[in-house]
């Protein structure tokens, strides 16, 4: 089973960069390209892809637009910002519009095309650069809902970066409840994404940075 992935970036040779060097990777197959956010939001519709490399700075609609309607309209798609832009507003704004990932254009290709398949397993994926700035601003909500042992035990292995297989394989437990701990550990933190759920159990002392 390949990985089907979309490419969004307003730079044709960008495209073609990606296309081409994600094409030596037998597991990952790009099934389209797109200009704009707007484009994308048509594409993903029709072409259904699982990840989407999404560029931030695009006309028509920007990338953390398109990546908040995304978000909501096919929440089963996972997002890669990839972009030259290493602004804490530009990080911040893609993960709490609900990029599983932020990772910059100068990204090694096999270290892209890891991402690509972590982000398909729901993995989170930052760059070390846009990790270190999105820890700034997290903010614990004041008074957070206290969480149960279980999901505190489903929000540290989040935060080691498993997916929901895996965790629920390491607490012996079906994948669907894992995704129901998974809504309710989002819904009492006062987050939308899995990745912010990711670096508040790097401020809550779960994982170490």
């Amino acid at each position: 089973m390949t990985i089907r992935v979309l490419i969004v970036d307003d730079h044709s040779v960008v495209r073609q960069g990606l296309q081409m060097f994600l094409s030596l990777d037998p597991e990952i197959e790009v099934i389209g390209e797109a200009e704009n956010g707007e484009e994308a939001l048509q594409l993903v519709a029709d072409l259904q892809p699982e990840v989407v490399l999404m560029d931030l700075v695009m006309p028509k609609m920007d990338g953390i637009t398109a990546i908040s309607r995304l978000h909501h309209s096919h929440p089963e798609v996972e997002v890669i910002a990839l972009t030259s832009v290493l602004e804490d507003a530009s990080v911040v704004g893609a993960v709490k519009a609900g990029a599983m990932g932020y990772l910059l254009k100068d990204t090694k290709a096999e270290n892209l095309c890891w991402a690509i398949k972590a982000a398909a397993a729901g993995q989170v994926q930052l760059s070390p650069e846009a990790a270190a700035r999105l820890m700034r601003e997290v903010k614990l909500p004041d008074s957070p809902e206290s969480l149960t042992e279980r999901e505190t035990e489903v929000l540290r292995l989040i935060g080691h970066g498993l997916s929901n297989k895996e965790i629920a394989r390491e607490l012996s437990i079906g994948e669907k409840t894992v995704k129901s701990h998974v809504s309710a550990i989002l819904s009492k933190l006062g987050v939308l994404s899995r990745t912010q759920a990711a670096l508040q159990a790097v401020k809550l002392g779960l994982v170490s940075e």
